[in-house]
């Protein structure tokens, strides 16, 4: 029968601690300078050294050519104390655990009384000490606190909380922590180099990860491989079908099919993880992790490459590639997908089920379009390329200084008596143009563009990725909830009220909404800024369709229940249509009023107060 390896290569020596430099240097110096405490908690994780670094301590300070930072290993004590040894009658070791009660306590207190049987301290050393009842403390911390001159304490726990503050202020602190991977890596390969054992390239990580960072649970994990292997050593195919990890050409094939969207190789994949007898949760959590390298590998370069665990360079060079066809933004996407999935299969009764609903949203993500930019972006940040509407321009214009000499107010005047020329202009299109006209008015008129310069040459759709929205269905949910989109839309005030007063749905087909203006003017001017964008956000958070608005001049469009409606309707609409025109009425210039109306409030408006009643905007005198 052999001997374990974390208790065949058990450290003697401070320097023989594998990564816990920032304790053993200075308990080394305190030795040096001969400033030991009475008292001493070490606190880690299991398995990182708190329990070899208690019997060193007293090996050191029970030395004969000591105290010494550094044991003699040829006297009594040392030997006694060392890897192998029968141990010291000086030292006593206490299990916590089944020796936490208050007469335990006691019966310490009784053999620290007594004075140590041939060396120069007796050490109490009691290892899990969070498992000492509140009562058990209580009846040591006189003890702890005044201790006889030959008494040396060292509490050892993987859980300081729960040891009493009383206690805990009494001591010199010291924690553990977990060994990095690179070091462990390099020490578990000088022991298999020691033990003559021929460990394949790729198996170290693999203990060092089932090890998690555990200096004994990773000599363990080791062990088992060696115990295990041929005269050839350590394969890798044996420690990962022993150790359960997924095979790293299974993670390969997988990134491989995620960055060409390869939904028929990705599922090859599952089912290969499937046969193989591979767990699929830990194929995710294994998929994960290599994802996480590649995103450290996109965001840093080959710098990031320190970051990482250890791999062999053809592994190293796979990945690089890998994370140059994701790209950054890509694998973030991908990795949260993984670890959403990651965390509801957690206690699934179906795992493989959740896996490959995973690798579907995984290939769905990927190839569904996706905007330029986010929708919501663009709404909060408008085009700069767009033109300002004159309207816009004129409840801006008093705000950008104190010296504007009523220049808002001027503008708006002008954007007013324009649209009323435009209004007139389609009313009667067949009557000349007036000679005279007000001097802003053709400026206003020229500088706004057309309904059709705001759509796009190409026709696409600016929405993010979803269900573009289109038919008669469509159209009819837009019509009969479009009081809630005004409602949503109610936050940007200015495209609100020109939507709210002046438009109305026409219809919605190919993902194009088509919003009906009752004139030319204000089309234009909707057209001309981030309106039609705001519009199509308020569509999208109300109703879930991904539109683009497009501004019209025009009746709407009928709908499918006036389309499909009773023959009296249809009848009387034909009977209306072979109706002689109307008499056309004169533009609002030659208009004739009445006493009445010139009496009427709205008849007093200037083209400030339209601006601040149809607009809802301020205008600020200085």
């Amino acid at each position: 029968m052999t001997t374990a390896l974390y208790r065949r290569y058990r450290p003697d020596t401070f320097a023989d601690v594998v990564g816990q430099e920032h304790v053993t240097e200075p308990l080394m110096q305190a030795l040096r300078a001969d400033r030991v405490a009475h008292a001493y908690l070490f606190s880690g994780p299991r398995g990182c050294g708190k329990t070899s670094s208690a019997r060193i301590l007293a090996r050191c300070l029970n030395c004969a050519e000591g105290p010494t930072d550094t044991p003699c290993g040829k006297c009594d004590s040392c030997v006694e104390l060392a890897r192998g040894g029968s141990g010291s009658v000086d030292v006593v070791e206490i299990d916590a655990a089944s020796h936490n009660g208050v007469d335990d306590a006691r019966e310490l207190r009784e053999r620290a009384a007594f004075a140590p049987a041939r060396d120069r301290y007796k050490i109490f050393i009691l290892d899990e000490a969070h498992m000492v009842t509140t009562q058990g403390f209580n009846a040591l911390l006189k003890l702890v606190e005044e201790p006889p001159p030959h008494v040396r304490f060292v509490f050892a726990t993987t859980e300081p909380d729960k040891v009493i503050g009383t206690i805990r202020s009494r001591t010199h602190h010291y924690p553990f922590r977990l060994v990095p991977p690179g070091i462990l890596v390099d020490y578990l390969a000088k022991l298999g180099g020691e033990e003559g054992v021929e460990i394949a390239s790729g198996v170290l990580p693999l203990v060092v990860r089932a090890g998690g960072g555990s200096v004994r649970d990773s000599l363990s994990v080791l062990d088992q491989l060696i115990a295990g292997s041929d005269e050839h050593g350590v394969s890798y195919e044996r420690a990962i079908s022993l150790l359960g990890f997924t095979d790293a050409t299974l993670l390969d094939d997988a990134v491989d099919a995620i960055a060409a969207a390869d939904g028929a190789s990705l599922f090859s994949v599952v089912g290969r993880v499937v046969e193989t007898g591979h767990e699929p949760r830990r194929f995710v959590d294994d998929l994960l992790e290599r994802l996480r390298d590649l995103i450290v590998l996109a965001a840093s370069g080959t710098a990031g490459a320190q970051a990482l665990a250890a791999a062999s360079e053809d592994q190293q060079e796979r990945m690089a590639d890998q994370a140059r066809r994701l790209g950054l933004g890509r694998a973030s996407r991908v990795g949260d997908l993984v670890n959403d999935a990651l965390t509801g299969m957690i206690g699934a009764t179906s795992p493989r089920l959740h896996l490959e609903l995973l690798c579907a949203r995984l290939i769905a993500a990927e190839t569904a379009p996706t905007g330029s930019t986010p929708l919501r972006n663009r709404a909060d940040a408008p085009s700069q390329a767009a033109p300002p509407s004159l309207a816009e321009s004129a409840l801006r214009a008093p705000r950008d200084g104190k010296g504007a000499d009523h220049s808002g107010l001027d503008a708006a005047r002008a954007a007013v008596a324009a649209a009323r020329e435009e209004v007139g202009a389609s009313a009667i299109p067949q009557a000349p143009a007036p000679t005279t006209t007000k001097a802003p008015a053709p400026a206003a008129a020229a500088s706004a563009p057309s309904p059709t310069d705001s759509v796009p040459a190409d026709g696409e759709v600016r929405a993010p990725t979803g269900d573009v929205a289109g038919g008669p269905a469509d159209s009819e949910l837009v019509r009969r909830r479009w009081p809630e989109v005004l409602g949503t839309l109610e936050r940007r005030r200015v495209t609100w009220a020109m939507v709210s007063q002046s438009a109305q749905v026409s219809s919605v087909e190919g993902g194009v909404l088509k919003l009906a203006f009752d004139n030319p003017a204000m089309a234009a001017r909707f057209g001309a800024g981030a309106h039609s964008e705001n519009l199509a956000l308020a569509v999208r958070e109300t109703l879930g369709l991904h539109v683009r608005v497009e501004p019209v001049v025009g009746p709407t469009e009928p709908s499918a229940a006036t389309a499909t409606g009773a023959p009296a309707s249809s009848s009387a609409s034909q009977a209306s249509a072979q109706e002689p025109p109307l008499p056309q009425e004169p533009p609002a210039e030659h208009e004739d009023m009445a006493d009445d109306d010139l009496a009427a409030p709205a008849a007093k408006l200037s083209g400030a107060d339209v601006i601040a009643s149809m607009l809802g905007g301020t205008v600020v005198d200085d």
